[in-house]
């Protein structure tokens, strides 16, 4: 069966609080911020995500993602987009600024490569990008990383918010390789001033994208029959593509995902 948040077998580390403090945000599209905090060390495992507690809400805990590994300099980084009619999202992402302090507990996890997988596919859209980053950077450490493919999806190539990023990683890495994926080839017409006064000049030329949904360009790709598979995103972008890919044979056994 494939595995996810359901099951008994998730990582869980004790219900202990520690305090970091917002120290960079940066927003790159008019719906996604990088928060970047540094205080406590914060015992969670690459791939799994934490509890959070804002200033701004005091009581409400929100479950992110990190998307760098544990560090023991306390260094952490989130990736958040806005939900539609979530205000929580939408306020993180509009209102957090350095110097807000944050309750960062509960560490819980499924998604993670095991140590004898050699072939690695991860499948991210949108923000489910940050914990497959995370595991990425963790699987660096490794003498022998496994071969890995990244497929990063978006609506358009605007969407692809750490395109520059990803493209820096892949040259670093040998045994990285990223796909990017959009579903539409044009991005909207209107404009987007956060994406305008962050854009670089380096990252993904629209000619190296494929073209479709992941579930599409996952499920053409035929069956995973030797990989470690691990899928994150929204809650319908993980069924669509899960779907796709066991219909096409792989095992669902081979399977690991989160929904945002």
């Amino acid at each position: 069966m494939t595995i996810g948040p359901e099951d008994t077998g998730e990582i869980r580390l004790d219900a202990q609080e520690w305090t970091s403090t917002v120290v960079g945000h940066h927003r790159l599209r008019h719906d996604i911020a990088v928060i970047r905090l540094i205080g406590e060390y914060v015992p969670f495992l690459a791939g799994q995500s934490v509890e959070v507690q804002l200033p701004q809400h005091p009581g409400l805990r929100r479950r992110l993602s990190p998307a760098l590994p544990p560090s023991l300099d306390g260094k952490l980084e989130f990736h958040v987009r806005t939900v539609p009619g979530g205000w929580c999202s939408g306020s993180i992402v509009a209102d957090t600024r350095p110097g807000d302090q944050w309750r960062i507990g509960a560490p819980v996890g499924w998604l993670s490569v095991d140590d004898w997988a050699t072939d690695v596919v991860m499948i991210a859209g949108g923000t489910g990008l940050a914990p497959l980053r995370s595991l990425l950077l963790d699987l660096s450490r490794r003498p022998e990383p496994p071969r890995t493919h990244l497929f990063v999806g978006g609506r358009s190539p605007r969407d692809l918010y750490a395109s520059d990023m990803l493209f820096l990683l892949a040259g670093e890495l040998p045994w990285l390789t990223v796909v990017p994926v959009v579903e539409s080839a044009y991005d909207p017409d209107w404009r987007d001033e956060w994406h305008e006064s962050c854009r670089v000049d380096v990252g993904f030329e629209v000619d190296e994208m494929l073209e479709g949904t992941l579930a599409e360009v996952v499920g053409d790709m035929g069956p995973l029959l030797n990989h470690q598979v691990l899928v994150c995103g929204s809650p319908g972008m993980v069924r669509s593509t899960m779907d796709s890919l066991i219909r096409n044979g792989t095992p669902a056994e081979a399977i690991r995902y989160e929904g945002l």
